[in-house]
């Protein structure tokens, strides 16, 4: 099986040559992303590996079926840069749903407490040989409140280490983990009664701009927003209005709405054209990393083992259990949810 890996980076590399060798799998990489410009690259190819940035519209879908591509393989959890009901019936696609979610959750808190505590800024002086205390003081994590919004895997292992530095946790998921000993609450309730707020949630309809003008209206003053699932789930401008008025304290950021043509790149050359993401990363109460949540060693080997599993159960049996659309499906498979 030959598959085009678009939007590679280096670090993608060792795992998937060492998985698609054991499998008989050869990876063709392309740094560009996929995309309507970019689609052709994967003539010859039996399917195409991408991720979080790379488009999957309706016409990247149809020229790919044009092409005689099978598979989209999603190298990560999110589905959102992909029309899943344009790929029904057209292309198999297949995600990664899960892979390290200590990765993610470890990287939240990491970003919590470098923000909180000022590392950042300590480190910055020390190399300077600034010893000065002045303005780093933080506060403690003991006995704060954390509303949690979603609570899948990521999510639980946010919680737990919340709960291992004394926080309240405060939870809000459209579908509750059953016998989580998580206390769940409305979103209202988490907007009022948090001191930090975590998201952990996919994007979707329901959870786009879940973080806008209203939401923070109701938060505490000097809430600290956390965010390391998707960008469009905080309107970046309604958080910019919040960060300025003081209602929110602080703000960690792995992602942003509009990353896909800045994150993963050095643009350190270049004129920064967004300005709204160039204002946020000048604040002082503001950390900004490039959706690197992720990238661990683990994380790495566990999504290129599970892509090259997906591809080897579709190219085996026709279907796995990870796939998100079945190409050979009824619309009636699409109705019962079969598809997504």
């Amino acid at each position: 099986m030959k598959i085009a890996f678009f939007d590679a980076k280096p670090y993608d590399k060792p795992s998937f040559e060492r998985f698609g060798a054991e499998k008989g799998i050869t990876f063709k990489y392309f740094e560009t992303k996929l995309n309507e410009d970019t689609v052709d690259l994967a003539k010859g190819f039996d399917g195409v590996c991408v991720f979080v940035n790379d488009t999957v519209n309706a016409a990247v879908i149809d020229r790919l079926q044009e092409l005689g591509v099978r598979a989209v393989a999603l190298r990560c959890a999110g589905f959102n840069n992909v029309d899943m009901k344009h790929a029904f019936g057209k292309v198999h696609v297949l995600r990664v749903p899960a892979y390290s979610p200590y990765a993610v959750a470890e990287h939240t808190i990491a970003l919590l407490l470098t923000s909180i505590r000022r590392i950042h800024k300590a480190y910055i002086r020390s190399r300077d040989f600034n010893f000065s205390l002045t303005n780093l003081t933080g506060f403690d994590l003991h006995g704060k409140t954390v509303g949690v919004i979603g609570t899948g895997r990521i999510g639980r292992v946010f919680i737990d280490i919340c709960r291992g530095f004394g926080m309240k946790v405060l939870a809000y998921d459209k579908f509750p983990a059953k016998d989580a000993g998580i206390e769940y609450v409305e979103l209202d309730t988490i907007f009022q009664q948090s001191d930090i707020i975590s998201l952990h949630c996919p994007l979707t309809d329901d959870t786009y701009h879940i973080i806008d003008e209203a939401a923070l209206g109701k938060c505490k003053q000097g809430v600290v927003l956390l965010n390391t699932s998707r960008g469009a789930l905080v309107d970046a401008e309604a958080l910019l209005a919040g960060i300025k008025s003081r209602k929110v304290g602080a703000a960690c950021l792995d992602v942003y709405e509009e990353e896909s043509d800045l994150f993963f790149e050095d643009n350190s050359g270049h004129i920064l054209e967004d300005d709204t993401l160039a204002r946020l990363i000048s604040m002082p109460n503001v950390i900004v990393t490039s959706h690197q949540a992720f990238l661990t060693e683990e994380a790495l080997e566990n999504i290129a083992e599970t892509t090259v599993q997906n591809l080897v159960e579709l190219m085996e049996g026709g279907q796995c259990p990870n796939e998100l659309c079945y190409r050979g499906g009824t619309a009636e498979d699409c109705k019962s949810g079969k598809c997504f």
